[in-house]
């Protein structure tokens, strides 16, 4: 939108520009400005009288410049200064601000404006240099030169760099461009003449030169390197190499001189050869002070020999060479480790070997002695071991490790060893291991610690001045290497090769004179990272119910890349996960306050300083009673029961009178009843009749020949309710005892209201009737009143009275026997009764409570007044009991 706005603003201008009717100016026109620089313009108002110089405002990029920024000259005429920031063109526009309706309709006559282009001014070019190229055998013609720029440049307003080179006869070649770069071609290499050589930088910002380079031709010149480059060996010189070579140009166009370089093959730096030995022309050097059986590599540069001309040509390709063998210099790398044989009071020692550190040649064969110095005498023994035939069991090639020799702990032996390789024979290196208990003091305060890509140990040294050097010693399972080091040395850094995540035990051991002493040993690592695996979890066990028991093996060491600092047992039910931590050396953990009855899933984190690494899910599931708990169920209940029966059985026994009223009701025995010591020597009282006490008695009058007749209507009445009968006969044991129970419902009331049989529980009657016959055996004139008494008794009926069937057939044979006595003097049914006494008449005279006289009933008085009414067939029954007098 912004550049169709500007489009459209120019094409106004040159509108009114072309028909004379613009009236501001503004200028310079059209400016190319700095960066950076403060930049003024001017807006005149001409041919017009409409505006002025008050009415005009400056408008930059679409934004207002502020006011104080702004420069009235005159009425007419209004400038603006402002710093140049940005890069990219910009249009400037003078405005004016008056807002009558005939200036804006005629706005682009009160408008104008210039393009901002901007840019850089030219720096100085500095550093020019120029070289000319060696092509086949001769010096091309072409001089190639760079030079430094420090300007900054824009797209719209780019830097050009022109190149100048002059000869001594005046002519000039140039070559622009805008790189920092540039040839000229000069034809055939002017040889031994003087050069003039500049660059000049421009743009529209202005022009700038560099500094005129006036310089012989010599000094451009750069040759190819030497070639057939190779060095030779000599036997007789061990530590030397000759090397060979031919120069690259013809000493008619160009004088050289050398430059040598070199190193053993695989190194990292190179040994140069001083230039004061290499300065005059020569096509061979001896590289001398070399190892002996080290493969060499070495390169050659030249240039001009002309001092200070010339640069030097790229280095040749590699010569490469093994210099001779020789003999070994130094002493082997002796070491032992020390184990527990199998027998008692043996040691065995394995010796170790490690070629000298300048071995010189590649190590044929060890010479070993061995000196044994038992209770005072010494033995020795010579041993020769081929490295081709010695097994070694370690990593390093350098290393030979030799069979196991046991030694008795009482023993001392000391150990020498030389190397040997086709050149000769080593110095001997010596090793004392002392007898069990002798050792000599350990390092104090030992620390491994990692820095900077390596392990670095440090020590506080035993308390003796006897101390000749150290042995640091680092293991790798069943790999060992060690270095040696100085005795002021308390603290250095493993030289070996390490490897990350790996667990080194690292010891330290005091050599005194060649005898070792006791090690002091730590673990560390070189680099820490997360376990490679956790262990596996498992149960001890069955889970418990609200426990369980885990126990886990530890990570193998050579899995654990770090040390184990804890271990996190995480258990899970649903989605409620809890964990435990516990230390590194732990191997077992207990899980409490578990859900019964519940499925966990289990699973175990090892963690190191560096990360974590989680194991396998296991899952069990705990008990639903624990251990026990339902024999203890069991025995609670029990025990419970058993202590409900005790207190039952002390209750019972406690109360068991209570008990044996409520459910055993004491019967009242009519043998033992007081009515039976009722005797005519002492009167009764007459018992007036209450219609709350016999109101459920009846009375009948029976002669003794009305037995049968009272049992048929007894009999006939039995259809009735068999079963219904309320009365039963009860012997009193004096003779004119018997007790008659009357029901409170008759049979006929029974019979409309259902069985009866319900109501024999009930509230019983019992009544005796006492019949006198005189005094002491005396037969009264008139018969003795017959005597009812009413018992008021709860008491069940008696079982008589539930057999009526029994009744039944004891009435029928008294009415028998009754028919019978009609012509006899004799009833049958009297034989059970006292001799003496005499049946009377059944009339039931009442007995007064409060009379003190038995006075005897009028048969005749006593029947007709009778105060119970007669009952009919089945409202009431009389028992046997009731007939006997």
């Amino acid at each position: 939108m912004d550049s169709v706005r500007k489009l459209l603003l120019v094409a106004l201008m040159l509108a009114a520009q072309a028909d004379g009717l613009n009236h501001l100016v503004t200028f310079p026109q059209p400016p190319v400005v700095e960066l950076g620089s403060n930049f003024t313009a001017t807006c005149v108002v001409i041919n017009t009288t409409e505006v002025t110089a008050d009415d005009l405002y400056w408008n930059l990029s679409g934004t207002t410049l502020p006011r104080e920024l702004y420069s009235k000259i005159n009425s007419t005429a209004l400038s603006v200064t402002f710093t140049i920031t940005s890069e990219r063109q910009e249009w400037l526009l003078c405005q004016c601000g008056k807002t009558s309706p005939y200036v804006v309709l005629n706005q682009g006559r009160f408008m104008h404006g210039i393009m901002l282009v901007k840019g850089y001014a030219v720096e100085k070019p500095e550093n020019v240099t120029c070289v000319a190229l060696q092509e086949e055998t001769v010096i091309s013609g072409t001089i190639s030169c760079e030079w430094n720029d420090s300007g900054r440049q824009t797209k719209d307003i780019p830097t050009t760099y022109t190149l100048y080179v002059k000869d001594l006869m005046g002519k000039t070649n140039h070559n622009t461009t805008r790189d920092k770069r540039a040839q000229v071609f000069l034809g055939t290499f002017p040889d031994h003449t003087n050069l003039e050589i500049w660059v000049e930088a421009h743009n529209k910002l202005g022009r700038a030169e560099s500094e005129h380079l006036f310089e012989n031709t010599g000094k451009f010149i750069k040759t190819n390197p030497p070639y057939d480059v190779t060095m030779m060996s000599e036997t007789t010189f061990p530590t030397s190499l000759l090397l060979t070579w031919t120069p690259p140009i013809n000493k008619n166009y160009v004088r050289l001189r050398y430059r040598i370089r070199f190193c053993p093959e695989g190194a990292h730096t190179w040994s140069d050869v001083p230039q004061v030995d290499t300065s005059h022309e020569i096509q061979s050097f001896r590289l001398q002070n070399l190892q002996p059986d080290t493969v060499y590599v070495s390169q050659v540069s030249c240039k001009n020999s002309q001092q200070g001309h010339g640069y030097w040509s790229e280095w040749s390709s590699n010569a490469t060479k093994r210099t001779p063998e020789d003999v070994p210099k130094g002493k082997p790398g002796l070491w032992r480790i020390i184990s527990e044989g199998e027998k008692t009071g043996e040691r065995r020692v394995q010796f170790m070997f490690k070629e000298p550190v300048l071995s010189n040649g590649r190590i044929l064969m060890y010479d070993m002695k061995i000196y044994h110095r038992v209770n005072g005498s010494t033995q020795v023994e010579s041993f020769s071991f081929n490295t081709s035939e010695t097994a070694s069991r370690s990593s390093h090639r350098e290393i030979t490790v030799l069979n196991e020799v046991p030694i008795p702990d009482t023993e001392t032996i000391r150990v020498s060893v030389s190397a040997v390789n086709s050149a000769g024979r080593s110095a001997e290196a010596s090793l004392g291991v002392p007898e069990r208990g002798r050792e000599r003091p350990l390092v104090e305060e030992l620390r491994v610690w990692p820095h900077e890509g390596k392990l670095m140990v440090e020590w506080r040294p035993p308390n003796s001045s006897q101390v000749s050097e150290f042995v640091v010693e680092w293991v790798r399972g069943g790999e060992t290497d060690w270095q040696r080091e100085s005795k002021s040395t308390t603290r250095t850094h493993i030289t070996g090769k390490l490897q990350r995540l790996v667990c080194y035990t690292v010891s330290v051991y005091s050599v005194y004179s060649g005898w070792i002493g006791r090690a002091a040993s730590v673990e560390a690592f070189l680099e820490q990272g997360a376990p490679s695996e956790a262990p596996s979890v498992s149960l001890v066990g069955v889970p418990g119910r609200n426990e369980a028991h885990l126990v886990w093996t530890e990570v193998p060491p050579e899995r654990r890349q770090g040390f184990i600092t804890n271990y996190t047992v995480y258990y899970r039910t649903g989605t409620e996960v809890k964990a435990v931590t516990v230390p590194g050396n732990s191997s077992s953990c207990t899980l409490t306050s578990l859900l019964p009855d519940s499925t966990y899933d289990i699973w175990i984190k090892a963690s190191t300083v560096a990360g974590s690494t989680s194991g396998f899910i296991h899952s069990f599931t705990t008990q639903k009673y624990a251990p026990g708990e339902i024999e203890g169920i069991v025995v609670a209940v029990s025990l419970g029961f058993l202590f409900v029966f005790l207190i039952t059985v002390l209750l019972c026994f406690y109360k068991k009178d209570v008990i044996k009223e409520n459910f055993w009701p004491q019967i009242p025995d009519p043998g033992e009843s007081t009515i039976g010591t009722w005797s005519p020597d002492y009167p009764l009282k007459a018992e007036p009749p209450r219609e709350s006490c016999l109101s459920g008695v009846s009375v009948l009058d029976v002669d003794r020949c009305e037995g049968r007749s009272l049992f048929e209507e007894e009999k006939e009445g039995l259809p009735l309710k068999k079963d219904k009968f309320l009365s039963e006969e009860h012997s009193s044991g004096i003779g004119g005892s018997s007790c008659m129970s009357s029901p409170r419902q008759s049979v006929s009331d029974s019979d409309e209201g259902g069985d009866m049989a319900d109501t024999t529980a009930s509230t019983v009657q019992y009544s005796s009737v006492v019949a006198s016959n005189g005094y002491k055996g005396q037969t009264p004139t008139q018969p003795p009143p017959t005597l009812f008494s009413r018992s008021e008794s709860t008491q069940p009926l008696l079982d008589s009275e539930e057999n009526l069937d029994t009744t039944l057939q004891e009435g029928s044979r008294l009415s028998q026997r009754c028919s019978q006595s009609a012509g006899g003097d004799q009833d049958p049914r009297l034989q059970g009764v006292k001799q003496g006494e005499e049946l009377q008449s059944l009339d039931f005279c009442p007995l007064q409570e409060d009379s003190e006289n038995n006075s005897p009933c009028d048969h005749q008085s006593a029947a007709p007044t009778s105060s119970y009414m007669p009952q009919l067939v089945g409202e009431s029954t009389v028992s046997e009991s009731q007939l006997r007098v």
